[in-house]
């Protein structure tokens, strides 16, 4: 990518360093936005990352290159191309979700965390597709098709932020925004080679969005190509600069979850993950999760369906554009009773009071993914090591984070036959900072190239 004055840039350079060669003068955000642009139109035909484009990405980026010429950037992120998932409500932009429906309608406003970014002063390209509502573990829709990984277009980069990591990883955008309601930011940011972060519940500040149809166990984070970027977006979305944490971590390292099966290749790269977290000065401790999350598993199907429900009540409209399946899901959770609904809270109130204080360790390692990607246009992969999973089998490591409300960071680990690889670590409550810290040290600042930016 030439830069302006003459130099050049690497071929994808994260945020941080983008920013630098702003300061330098090296590259300018116009001459960045049109490459940008440029590769989306070249790469995105075949990777479908994007649901829409912004109509004002170069007047954007124009006004951002004439602030930096004055040396008046006007904020932390002026003039860095974002992309953002498709279920945010974005001014200018259809907030689709994958709908037809919400497809057609336009919002005037940002909703509380894109808000956050263009005070940063983003420049946002367009909205990354996701399956319909954002409950499955893929990225395909009947409104705007299926999105490919960039390591292999014929396969998944997982859900439902799959849009955005496919642009990110393969340079159709510097970084991107997520939510995470069962994993939706972390396993596709380990099947991406990419850096995610799924805030503890309250952390980011929510407001002026869609209905939420997973009630508060959806968060909103970034999506990056290193540990850095990953801190100055969260500082951002946040509203506060993370704080140094230098201190060696008690972890516990859980492989397996009871009996579910898990791929070799990412149990190798988990034995990886445990040498370089100790190597690092860290206490690693192998072990099981000290929580029995049976009762959990029992009642989370069931949350979206009722999601789904109450989505359809005030919004008639939205789900009578919808594919029939998840019609379906909207009609089983409108015959759940009160009753139900209470005791599947009360077990989600019960895991919150289990894993206060993470039973005395500082966070908890585990692969973000049972599975490697899988075709595209499957919602999920039926076998995992030779075994007969459902529809959650690949997805065993991540929903239980979300109902119990922590954070937890997903980090590449390396890869397994070609394909990335990525791992998590949980915090408990408040420990985004300490995540963040760790994630310094483990970022190698080597992420593997995807086949499609060859």
């Amino acid at each position: 990518m030439a830069a302006a004055g003459g130099g050049t840039m690497s071929r994808h350079p994260d945020a941080t360093a983008l920013l630098g060669l702003y300061r330098t003068g090296e590259a300018d955000p116009l001459t960045v936005a049109e490459a940008h642009l440029a590769r989306i139109a070249a790469l995105d035909p075949r990777l479908n990352a994007y649901s829409a484009l912004s109509s004002s990405v170069l007047e954007e980026a124009r006004a951002a290159r004439d602030r930096w010429a004055a040396g008046t950037p006007s904020g932390p992120l002026d003039g860095v191309p974002v992309i953002v998932k498709d279920n945010l409500v974005s001014a200018g932009l259809p907030a689709a979700w994958g709908n037809p429906e919400l497809a057609a309608r336009l919002p005037e406003h940002d909703e509380a965390p894109v808000a956050a970014l263009r005070r940063a002063r983003v420049v946002i390209l367009g909205k990354g597709n996701t399956p319909e509502f954002a409950v499955e573990g893929y990225t395909g829709n009947t409104t705007f098709g299926t999105t490919g990984n960039p390591f292999a277009p014929a396969l998944t980069p997982g859900g439902s932020s799959g849009g955005v990591v496919a642009a990110v990883a393969s340079g159709m955008a510097v970084a991107g925004l997520g939510t995470d309601g069962g994993g939706s930011i972390r396993r596709p940011a380990g099947y991406t080679g990419l850096w995610g972060l799924k805030p503890g519940i309250g952390r980011v500040r929510r407001g002026g969005g869609l209905p939420q149809v997973l009630l508060d166990f959806e968060t909103v984070g970034p999506i990056t190509r290193s540990a850095r970027d990953l801190a100055l977006f969260h500082g951002v979305l946040a509203g506060r600069a993370p704080q140094p944490q230098g201190a060696p971590l008690r972890i516990l390292a859980v492989a397996r979850i009871g009996d579910a099966p898990c791929d070799p290749g990412i149990r190798a790269r988990f034995d990886d993950s445990v040498e370089r977290l100790r190597a690092l000065g860290h206490e690693v401790r192998a072990g099981e999760l000290p929580v029995d999350l049976a009762p959990l598993n029992e009642v989370w199907g069931q949350m979206a369906e009722i999601g789904l429900a109450h989505l359809a009540s005030r919004d008639p409209a939205i789900l009578g554009a919808a594919a029939q399946k998840y019609r379906d899901m909207a009609g089983r959770g409108a015959a759940v009773s009160a009753v139900t609904l209470y005791e599947a809270l009360s077990r989600v109130f019960a895991l919150r009071e289990a894993v206060r204080g993470l039973w005395s360790h500082d966070a908890i390692l585990m692969p973000t993914a049972a599975a490697p990607p899988w075709p595209a246009g499957d919602a999920f992969p039926p076998r995992i090591d030779g075994q007969e999973v459902g529809p959650r089998g690949h997805a065993v490591y991540t929903g239980w984070v979300n109902a119990a409300g922590l954070p937890a960071l997903a980090f590449p680990a390396g890869l397994s036959e070609g394909l990335p690889v990525g791992m998590q670590l949980v915090a408990d409550h408040g420990g985004e900072d300490a995540l963040l810290a760790v994630a310094q040290t483990l970022d190698m600042r080597q992420a593997p190239e995807p086949v499609s930016a060859m």
